[in-house]
């Protein structure tokens, strides 16, 4: 209990990694339930991986320029890195997708191909960046260290703006996902209503991806949603349940870390698993104790 008055006092060294974590837990999944919706699974895969590689080649432009990274400001390379990873993010989401409509090609195999070369590019790049070695390549390990004012206000502000998004444009997003058929029969922009939703997943993405890494990005972008969608009956239920697993397991998560020693966002990821580990078992043991009380064994009589 000790550790946890520790993360929760008001003064403690920390505490900007903590709110950035618990931010990033609840947003994620949010946006992560249309990617399990839509059955774009492998979607949410790539898309931290090639984030990342738009945070390195962002962070590499200067000195491919031939510019002095000791005259940069921290808050102009956050910035840097962030225009890398949302142009990045959105730009292979969009291709992505077009590529899924077109029906061209197995979709597994390109976001296959898309994840395992950004992320050999992403660590290439970064290598032979000396200054930009020291920090980002921690955080792209899941290395969550220290989170200055800006970075968490940047955070803050990006991740708003797509819970509003959200917000607004809910019922068309959750149509246009869930019953494209009926969403054109009622009249409903499908490509317009497909791009907004492209767009805010890969700026919630690529805001995770700068704040906590894609590992993380990745674990709080699918594993909540998975988690939920065992026990949720409808999809309010759905998308509340998913980002308060996230948001409270990110919580969780900093604690057994910060405890033990360990780096956040490795111990954020193994939680989520056990975490759906247990569900899905308790779904399981649920469904066949329903299942004996609707179909009871027939009794077995004697005769004599």
């Amino acid at each position: 209990m000790e550790t946890l008055r520790q993360i929760l006092s008001p003064d403690f060294l920390l505490r900007n990694s903590v709110y950035t974590s618990v931010l990033i837990g609840f947003a994620c999944p949010l946006v992560g339930a249309f990617l399990v919706l839509r059955r774009l699974v492998f979607m949410g895969v790539a898309l931290p991986q090639i984030s990342s590689t738009g945070v390195a080649v962002a962070l590499s432009l200067p000195f491919w320029l031939g510019s002095n990274p000791a005259g940069r400001s921290s808050i102009s390379e956050h910035v840097l890195a962030f225009g890398g990873a949302t142009v990045f993010s959105l730009a292979a989401v969009l291709l992505l997708a077009f590529l899924e409509r077109r029906g061209h090609g197995l979709p597994e195999g390109r976001l296959g191909t898309a994840y395992v070369v950004a992320a050999a590019l992403s660590m290439l790049l970064l290598a032979k960046n000396r200054y930009a070695e020291v920090g980002w390549l921690d955080l792209l390990k899941g290395e969550i260290i220290t989170v200055s004012n800006f970075d968490l206000l940047l955070t803050a502000v990006a991740l708003a703006v797509v819970l509003l998004a959200l917000g607004l444009c809910y019922k068309e997003l959750l149509l246009v996902s869930f019953d494209r058929a009926m969403a054109v029969t009622l009249g409903k922009n499908v490509v317009f209503w497909d791009i907004v939703l492209y767009l805010l997943i890969g700026m919630t993405v690529s805001m995770a991806v700068l704040s906590v890494g894609p590992l993380i990005a990745f674990g709080f972008l699918l594993i909540p949603p998975l988690t939920a969608h065992l026990f949720a009956a409808n999809m309010r239920q759905f998308t509340i349940l998913a980002s308060v697993l996230g948001g409270g397991s990110s919580f969780i998560g900093f604690w057994l870390a910060y405890q033990w020693d360990l780096p956040v966002g490795p111990t954020d990821v193994v939680l989520l698993g056990l975490v759906y580990a247990l569900a899905f078992a308790v779904r399981r043991i649920g469904s066949r104790l329903v299942a004996a009380r609707a179909h009871p064994p027939a009794s077995v009589g004697t005769s004599f």
